[in-house]
């Protein structure tokens, strides 16, 4: 008879112990560890070996590249960014929330996958029949589309060799299991065992496979850390489930960069893409005091957002600082700078920071639409609709270099922008800017950008 004996796991992390701890030694999470039997003696499955001896040595100048080495879905926005499309044995993960769009999105791409190529979907979370009928919703019905909610991932293994397919897609990770690993499907184990097969499989037998996976109530992919480094490329899908926009943005990929972003709709008949997300998150400005725009750099695309900002007095000791949709430290080093450099004493006021639209900016060019947002409701006095700002500012209260600003005033300008305030610094590219119809100030102090920016017609 076999030995049994127990290991505890974080399911955070996958940290393993001999004994419970309330504490994650690894990710200094509480409560996450669960424990996990483990059998000293377990009979080798024939279909999982089989996956990894195929492997060979090769000299890295023998390897031909074929000329088909992504394939394009057709969908704009997600070509975009996956770099150009699906690279062959590529595995990619696709992360969301529950009901963010994630099982629409991938039938979807099968549509135009599905006329050259084989995909078979392991609907591992519900019947065939259930996918056909969201299918039927979506007008995607390919003869190539094969479906099985098939959970055990020996059989599905078997299910690859007789098929033999170009794509494979998993709906999703947290349900499939190994019939080898005595824990229930979706623990740290399970994943990472599965995720483990999953890989071999793609590169061994050059299947594109996507995987889908949830994320916690945190925010983070539910299962280990470790998923993410066994993958190529980590899309996530955000956004509110009861909100029409969704955001795809990938935060990781071997075969392209990281800093593209995919804007879709949510309709009844699935995701459409957004080609002008700009007009989108514009759609509802208004001038009033505590609002200012500014354009940022999302990869290839400018973005022009909507920073809100309000302003009041508090009563209590500490006041508070909210900040969604950027940086929290950054949001209090500019109104360090507000307070030393402009003289305004913010030690009783509370601040609340919006970014309209639900896209987190993360490059510095909006701290001078922050800043003029905040005084622009502390002096309830409006900036202008048709003026664009942009500008990182530096602790000694200079506006510093803002890079591409010639494309940034150009989108700006296309929606119907008229002034911009822009870093003086800028000014080797004046020549170009005195193309454009926009009237443009150069400032390299947060006080003349005050200046200007509040500036009366």
């Amino acid at each position: 008879m076999a030995k049994v004996k127990s290991k505890w796991v974080c399911q955070s992390c996958g940290y393993e112990t001999v004994s419970y701890l309330g504490k994650c030694p690894e990710c200094s999470q509480f409560g996450t560890f669960v424990e996990e039997i483990v059998s000293s003696k377990i009979e080798p499955v024939k279909s999982t070996n089989a996956v990894l001896s195929d492997s060979k040595i090769s000299k890295i100048n023998e390897i031909e590249i074929d000329e088909k080495v992504r394939y394009k879905t057709n969908i704009d926005e997600l070509d975009r960014v996956l770099g150009g499309g699906f690279v062959q044995g590529s595995l990619c993960l696709l992360a969301g929330d529950p009901g963010i769009g994630k099982s629409t999105l991938v039938l979807q791409t099968t549509k135009n996958i599905c006329e050259k190529l084989k995909v078979l979907y392991i609907c591992a979370e519900e019947s065939p029949l259930q996918v056909k009928l969201r299918a039927k919703r979506l007008q995607v019905e390919p003869e190539n589309l094969y479906l099985t909610n098939q959970t055990c991932i020996d059989e599905v293994i078997n299910q690859i060799d007789s098929l033999k397919p170009d794509f494979l897609i998993v709906d999703s990770i947290q349900s499939v299991f190994c019939a080898n690993i005595a824990s229930s499907s979706g623990s740290v184990s399970q994943i990472r065992e599965c995720t483990n097969l999953l890989m071999k499989i793609a590169k061994q037998k050059n299947i594109t496979t996507i995987i889908i996976g949830h994320v916690t109530k945190e925010g983070n992919i539910a299962g280990p850390k470790v998923l993410e480094h066994m993958v190529d490329c980590v899309i996530n899908f955000e956004g509110d489930k009861y909100k029409q926009y969704r955001i795809l943005r990938c935060i990781k990929n071997r075969f392209g960069t990281i800093s593209e972003v995919g804007v879709f709709k949510m309709e009844d008949e699935g995701l459409i893409e957004v080609n002008s997300p700009s007009q989108m998150l514009l759609e509802q400005h208004a001038q009033a005091p505590g609002s200012a725009v500014v354009a940022t750099l999302e990869g290839s695309r400018i973005f022009l957002h909507e920073i809100q900002a309000l302003v009041g007095s508090t009563n209590y000791a500490n006041p508070r600082r909210v900040a969604v949709g950027l940086e929290y430290n950054r949001l209090l080093q500019v109104l360090a700078v507000l307070e030393k450099k402009v003289g305004l004493n913010l030690s009783k006021q509370d601040v609340y920071v919006n970014v309209v639209g639900g896209i987190d900016i993360v490059e510095p060019s909006y701290d001078l639409a922050l800043a003029l947002a905040i005084i622009s409701s502390i002096r309830d006095i409006p900036i202008s609709k048709d003026t664009i700002l942009i500008g990182e500012l530096g602790l000694l209260g200079e506006v510093r270099y803002v890079d591409n600003i010639e494309r940034r005033l150009n989108e700006a300008q296309k929606l119907g922008f008229s002034k911009a305030i822009i870093p003086i610094v800028n000014k080797k590219t004046s020549e170009k800017l005195s193309k454009l119809a926009l009237e443009i100030k150069q400032v390299s102090k947060l006080t003349d950008a005050i200046i200007q920016g509040l500036k009366q017609n």
